[in-house]
Parts: structure tokens; C-alpha cells; sequence
């Protein structure tokens, strides 16, 4: 089968390429999966990239997300033909993942597609947007606010999800952006109000500013977070889920003091089961679909190299869904 193989030698920088490579190479698991989709997310790009920070065993197949179908089970829960997603538990980071045409991994990990949803249509939601989806989620177990959501890293896998799902449940969508040639892209999933990141973004010495937002999903995090923060109106919540502007939180405790504001921190990797199909279920429900096929850009196996140098500079927009059975 292919597979896109990461290779490292001693000292050396890990290098990516497209090889054959046999069934019986794959780790152990209870189910094995034939895969049909993948995506190219953050940690798929430094997993590929010549840091390999996040890769601790080689050779390795990056991919932290696949949708497919069961080829073989040893757990009754899934038989062969059913069609299954999976996102986390670190596959495609200490587990093998999506990038090779079969994957076998623990019957635990997996969730059943929803019915009617397609495996390229779970794979243009991903790992990106089904983050995007617990994040909406917990905003609506604290309440959301009057007033538009702030949603940064708007451009990006989960922030272009958060729109569309924010704006298909009825809110107004404030969508931040480095680039203003993607408003028009942003304004169609359902923006209202275009942010200039800069702006989002302007060094503040003030803790508290106006109250502006009814709440928040921050993609980004570091200082685009700690802003975000000062601008929240009273008793809002702002749910974290990248990190891609730094772990450091350069704020004061006076948003949460004075205002209530809530900071929400969203980890999409070990979910529990219930928790995965409800969001799933929510996905397959509240996601419109033109919106959803309007974020996909298409690519193979050997795109993969050139796209996770491209993801870490920021270089990609919307989803990228991996065919994985394709040839360039």
C-alpha cells in the first residue's frame, strides 16, 4: 500500500516521501480501517516539516485524522463495511495515522459516521472542524451573549468551521483575518463583520476595553487571546483552541474579575466517546453543506510535503481533504 513515510537518521532532519510499504508495518489495533480521507492540519505540518517536533518513534505516517471504511475488527462494536471517523488519541503523533491507505488502530478510537454524511464530508470537517464543534458547544453550555462572535484565525481549518457553524445557528460572526483577500471567502460562510487581524491584535497596555463580544473561539491564542480577553462582555466566555501564537497568555486576572468573562480550554484529543458522537451527530445537523464543500481544497498523497511546509507559514486556507487512494 501507499503511504507518505517519514524517515529520520541519527542527527539528521526527517525527511517526508510517498513509499510502498506493507499491511504487516502497521501498529497494532483492534480494527483495521481502509482509508479513503485525510486532512492536513497544524500538527500534520510540523509532524512532516524538518523539526519533527512532535514525532517521537520513525519511521512514522503523519496524519492526525482519516475517515474510511472497516476492513477488519476484532471488537464487536465494528464490523467489516462500517463506514468510521477518527480524530485524536494522538494518532498520526505516537500512533500511525491517516496518511496510507490502511490504518489499524484501537476499536475505542474510532465513532461511527453519522448517517448520511459522507467520508469526504467528515474529512472537510476533520480534526479542525469537529474542534470547532466542541468549542461552539461549550459556548452554548455558558450562554452566549448579545452581540457578534469574535472568531480569530478565521481563515484557518477551525476558525472557517466556526464561522459557518456560528453563523448557520444564528449569530452574528466577527471573523478575524491577516489577509483581506479572503473576506469575500469569509462573508460567504457567513461572516458579517470582517476583522483586520493588526487591529485584533494592537500591543494594549489596558486590561478591560469595550465591551464588544458576545463571545469568542480563538484559534490562535498568545496575544490575540489575551486582547480578545479585555474586549468580552460581562459573563462571556471565550473558548481556547490553538496555540499557534504561543502558549504564553500575556493578560491580568481583571477580565475574569471585573467582567466574568470565561476562559474555556478545548482539547480535541481525548474526548470521551459519548462526547465525540454528540458532536459528530452535531456536525452531520447544524453544518450547512455548501458551506462545507465551499472550505475544501483537494489533494494526494504526494501534495502532502509541499502542504505541510505551506500550513506552518500560513499558507493555507480553509480544509484541505486528502484523497488518499489518488495519484498525482
Amino acid at each position: 500500500m501507499r503511504a507518505l513515510v517519514v524517515r529520520k537518521e541519527g542527527d539528521e532532519k526527517p525527511i517526508a516521501g510517498v513509499e510502498e510499504i506493507s499491511i504487516d508495518d502497521l501498529p497494532a489495533g483492534e480494527v483495521t480501517v481502509a482509508v479513503e480521507y485525510s486532512t492536513v492540519n497544524y500538527k500534520d505540518g510540523l509532524c512532516i516539516g524538518p523539526g519533527g517536533g512532535l514525532v517521537r518513534n520513525y519511521p512514522h505516517v503523519p496524519g492526525i485524522d482519516f475517515a474510511g471504511t472497516v476492513e477488519a475488527s476484532d471488537d464487536d462494536r465494528y464490523k467489516p463495511g462500517d463506514k468510521v471517523v477518527l480524530t485524536g488519541w494522538r494518532v498520526g503523533e505516537a500512533h500511525w495515522g491517516g496518511y496510507a491507505e490502511k490504518a489499524r488502530v484501537k476499536a475505542d478510537w474510532l465513532v461511527p459516521l453519522p448517517a448520511g454524511f459522507s467520508t469526504e464530508q467528515a474529512m472537510a470537517v476533520g480534526t479542525a472542524g469537529f474542534t470547532a464543534m466542541l468549542a461552539v458547544m461549550a459556548l452554548e453550555d455558558h450562554g452566549i451573549k448579545d452581540g457578534p462572535v469574535l472568531v480569530t484565525g478565521a481563515s484557518g481549518g477551525v476558525g472557517s468551521v466556526a464561522v459557518a457553524l456560528l453563523a448557520a445557528l444564528g449569530h452574528e460572526v466577527a471573523a478575524v483575518t491577516g489577509r483581506p483577500d479572503n473576506a469575500d471567502y469569509l462573508h460567504a460562510l457567513g461572516a458579517t463583520q470582517i476583522v483586520a487581524r493588526e487591529d485584533i491584535n494592537e500591543t494594549t497596555k489596558r486590561p478591560l476595553e469595550a465591551e464588544t463580544w458576545g463571545g469568542c473561539v480563538d484559534a490562535v491564542g498568545g496575544d490575540m487571546l489575551a486582547r480578545a480577553l479585555g474586549q468580552m462582555k460581562y459573563g462571556a466566555s471565550v473558548a481556547a483552541v490553538g496555540l499557534a501564537g504561543g502558549a504564553a497568555l500575556p493578560a491580568t486576572v481583571i477580565p475574569f474579575l471585573l467582567r466574568g468573562v470565561n476562559l474555556l480550554g478545548i482539547d480535541s484529543v481525548m474526548q470521551p466517546y459519548e462526547n465525540r458522537v454528540r458532536a459528530w451527530e452535531r456536525i452531520a445537523k447544524d453544518l450547512p453543506m455548501d458551506k462545507l464543500e465551499a472550505m475544501i481544497q483537494p489533494a494526494t498523497l504526494d501534495d502532502l510535503p509541499d502542504l505541510g511546509k505551506s500550513i506552518l507559514k500560513g499558507g493555507v486556507r480553509g480544509r484541505v481533504v486528502v484523497d488518499v487512494n489518488k495519484v498525482s
